[in-house]
């Protein structure tokens, strides 16, 4: 409501002989905004709104910035603006100042956003410690010679508390991968869940023998080392995958949208400083808590961490001889035409 009008209404109800704390509940604000507005002339109100008219606002030094990144990423949201603003040491502003302030800036500088409606669905709440969920990404990038480049991401979340983990590469994750980054997940964890769900996957399974999930080799080895539940999701089940799906979509979304690549390296530790800082850090739209509060005592409901070494084949190189022969160890050996 605008302040003139506002304040309009408070004068009218307030001739009606309506007090302070009934004009606050029929018109949903504060005893003290009323209070602010009573105590004030008709000539003081006009002064006092031509003022806050003119006032400097909190984000106009960072004006020109956030009307660049606007009309880079037409469809970048207020929250990750506020997380850029961050990143940078602008400054911490809350969230509804700075969604009032971008709000602002695409009317007067009609800055459409063109984004889908994001779905909301209620799942079961499941108990702490009890399953994390894994899933992958890709996001093409701009680099910062203005090439482009894609990038593959992992994404584990704990299902309870929301907690989150993100892995980057710059090629299709193999079994391999998935291994390391489960491992890096554990010890960013501190422990492990009881249940990982996946999506039937070939770097994971080789083959379904009657019902029966037959893993690859490599996968199998970690599987029984770690000994956690393996949970098969098929085709998209929001009742048993839907947490890591809106995982997946929140990092394309917040942390990888228009965001400028560097190397491979600083990629990784950008998006760990936004888990901390947004991920994990913010409060979460479901839950209406902040992942790295819950975790706190979700943690403790973790498994401990199996000491699992991988086994690693040494790779020897030779060269293929004219005769389709190798030498190794003085001895010759023969090789199929094609491989």
């Amino acid at each position: 409501m605008k302040k003139l009008a506002l304040y309009s209404k408070i004068i009218d109800l307030k001739n009606q002989g309506f007090s302070r704390r009934s004009i606050a509940t029929k018109l949903s604000i504060s005893r003290n905004t009323v209070k602010a507005y009573l105590d004030r002339d008709e000539n003081e109100m006009s002064e006092w709104l031509a003022s806050t008219r003119s006032r400097k606002k909190a984000l106009d030094d960072y004006q020109e910035t956030i009307l660049d990144w606007l009309r880079k990423n037409p469809d970048m949201s207020a929250a990750q603006i506020g997380d850029w603003l961050e990143e940078r040491h602008y400054g911490s502003f809350a969230e509804s100042t700075v969604r009032r302030y971008v709000s602002d800036l695409r009317k007067k500088y009609k800055l459409d956003k063109h984004s889908k409606r994001r779905q909301y669905e209620a799942v079961p709440e499941l108990p702490m410690g009890l399953q994390g969920q894994v899933d992958f990404g890709q996001t093409w990038q701009t680099t910062t010679s203005g090439s482009r480049i894609k990038l593959y991401f992992y994404a584990f979340v704990l299902a309870h508390s929301r907690y989150k983990y993100v892995e980057w590469q710059q090629t299709p994750f193999t079994t391999a991968d998935l291994i390391r980054c489960l491992q890096h997940t554990f010890k960013f964890l501190g422990g492990k869940p009881k249940q990982i769900v996946y999506d039937q996957d070939r770097i994971i399974v080789v083959s379904e023998n009657n019902g029966e999930i037959i893993f690859t080799r490599a996968f199998q080895a970690f599987h029984q080392a770690e000994k956690f539940e393996v949970i098969e999701c098929r085709g998209f089940d929001p009742e048993s995958k839907g947490k890591i799906e809106n995982v997946v979509k929140f990092v394309k979304n917040s942390f990888a949208r228009g965001r400028i690549f560097r190397d491979l390296s600083t990629w990784n530790l950008e998006s760990m400083a936004w888990l901390k800082r947004r991920g994990n850090g913010k409060q979460h739209n479901g839950t209406k808590q902040i992942p790295a509060v819950v975790f706190q005592k979700e943690q403790s409901y973790l498994q401990p961490i199996a000491q699992y070494q991988p086994v690693t084949k040494q790779v020897i190189k030779r060269t293929i001889r004219k005769d389709n022969t190798i030498m190794y160890q003085s001895n010759r050996y023969s090789v199929p035409f094609v491989l």
